[in-house]
């Protein structure tokens, strides 16, 4: 088992709104972060996707909503 220090969520979300400190890690570390925090599919809705990409300023792309049977 691998010994991590233990960080507060405090201190994560510290880190996390410091523009300076997330410039210190790497697109990997990034591209990680943003694919693995959701708990589950329920996180990810239609809504969150279109707000994703509005604040990324993505327009070249449509979320379409389907029902599965």
């Amino acid at each position: 088992m691998k010994n991590y220090l233990q960080i507060s969520r405090e201190d994560f979300m510290k880190f996390f709104r410091d523009d300076e400190k997330l410039n210190e890690l790497t697109v990997d570390d990034k591209l990680e972060i943003f694919r693995t925090i959701l708990d589950g599919s329920s996180d990810l809705t239609k809504d969150l996707l279109i707000e994703i990409l509005r604040d990324y300023c993505v327009d070249h792309l449509e979320v379409i909503e389907s029902s599965y049977e």
